[in-house]
């Protein structure tokens, strides 16, 4: 890929707050942003029903 292209898709990334960047000297260094990752993760599996416990169709009884 071109580094045009690169940098298009890293400011988006970085807008989104998905990657981190740090500037040294003519160098960028991306790191991605573990938190808001996770974040965006668990509201995927959350939508999905990702994760949770299936629900009982009857209650147990009491004895």
């Amino acid at each position: 890929m071109s580094k045009p292209t690169l940098s298009g898709h890293f400011a988006i990334l970085r807008e989104a707050d998905l990657v981190l960047a740090e500037k040294s000297g003519a160098t960028i260094t991306y790191r991605l942003n573990v938190s808001v990752l996770e974040e965006a993760l668990l509201g995927f599996a959350d939508f999905f029903g990702i994760g949770k416990a299936p629900g009982r169709a009857t209650q147990p009884k009491e004895t």
